[in-house]
């Protein structure tokens, strides 16, 4: 997120998630969901990790800079979220769901 001088978010708390949303639609054009985590299975020690898909649910192919940007970013409005699972971001809801709680919904 960007930053002012002061070095507090240039977002207001409340609508972070929803600037958020809007700068990750513009900077991956087409994108639906982000799923982040830190179990990136190519490597050992935990890294972010990033998958993102379309409406219709086919994965989107990211070039490495802008996969750890959307992640970083992501990590960064939710702090507080415990990042040991993954998580999906919605960009047209601008929610952060865990990802295992998704699969779970679909399943039943």
């Amino acid at each position: 997120m960007l930053a002012t001088p002061s070095g507090r978010s240039a977002c207001p708390h409340a609508d972070r998630q929803h600037r958020l949303a809007v700068q990750l639609a513009d900077m991956v054009p087409g994108a639906a969901t982000i799923r982040v985590g830190l179990n990136d299975p190519r490597q050992p020690w935990p890294h972010p990790h990033t998958i993102v898909k379309d409406k219709s649910g086919k994965t989107m192919e990211l070039g490495r800079v802008t996969a750890r940007v959307a992640a970083r970013w992501i990590l960064r409005v939710w702090p507080e979220a415990d990042w040991t699972r993954p998580h999906t971001f919605d960009l047209a809801e601008a929610t952060l769901t865990r990802s295992d709680l998704i699969a779970a919904g679909r399943g039943r």
